[in-house]
């Protein structure tokens, strides 16, 4: 039944999260027919993180926006998949530097939402430039976590995802302060109601979909 459960949780994901598994499927077994151990392992590592944020979701009892979850979906993929086995990160220079800015943003919107959480939906709890001062230092944790990660990769799975070294992991970190800057910024304009339309259809059906955790955002909107 358990069994049963989950799988009927993968069929309901969006056909575009489905198409990326399928993917990673394809090149797993063919990595394995050619016995290139490493990409099969790359392939199992990219197709199980896509799995984490629908797990932490599913426990924490929290919905995710479809873009949201595709957008986080396809980084993950094109990161540790597309950079390492297909070797973008070498072949297009600015694959690195459009990762971590998308991703710096999109942690900047979560972190936003995450602290707003926190306030359970107050905007008046506290300043609007202390939301999104905590809102960007989210985003920028995550990605010093995520160079980290990258650093981890290298050491132990032999990729190649820090490339230079220190003047690489620098460049990202001064592209995480500016996608964490924008997101953080696209937060306090929400919050003052000049917030631009497309962050501001996420953080409503953000809020939508989880109201439990909204209460006084709801109360004052009546």
């Amino acid at each position: 039944m358990r069994l049963r459960k989950h799988y009927a949780s993968l069929r309901a994901q969006p056909r575009l999260i489905q198409a990326i598994w399928a993917m990673l499927a394809i090149e797993f077994l063919l990595a394995l027919w050619e016995w290139q151990l490493a990409l099969a392992a790359v392939a199992c590592l990219t197709f199980l993180l896509t799995l984490v944020p629908m797990y932490l979701t599913s426990r924490l009892g929290i919905a995710l926006p479809t873009p949201l979850l595709v957008g986080i979906t396809i980084f993950i993929f094109a990161t540790i998949f597309l950079g390492e086995a297909f070797d973008f990160y070498n072949r297009y220079w600015w694959w690195d530097v459009a990762l971590h800015g998308t991703s710096a943003l999109g942690f900047g919107l979560l972190g936003f939402l995450v602290v707003f959480m926190l306030f359970e939906g107050d905007r008046y709890a506290a300043p609007h430039w202390a939301l999104a001062l905590i809102a960007f230092s989210f985003a920028v944790t995550i990605g010093a976590l995520w160079e980290i990660f990258e650093f981890g990769m290298d050491q132990i799975f032999g990729t190649n995802m820090q490339k230079s070294g220190l003047v690489d992991t620098m460049w990202d970190l001064v592209v995480d302060v500016i996608g964490a800057s924008l997101g953080a910024l696209a937060g306090w304009l929400y919050l003052i109601g000049r917030g631009p339309g497309p962050t501001r259809n996420l953080f409503e059906d953000f809020v939508a979909k989880n109201r439990r955790f909204y209460r006084k955002f709801k109360s004052q909107n009546k």
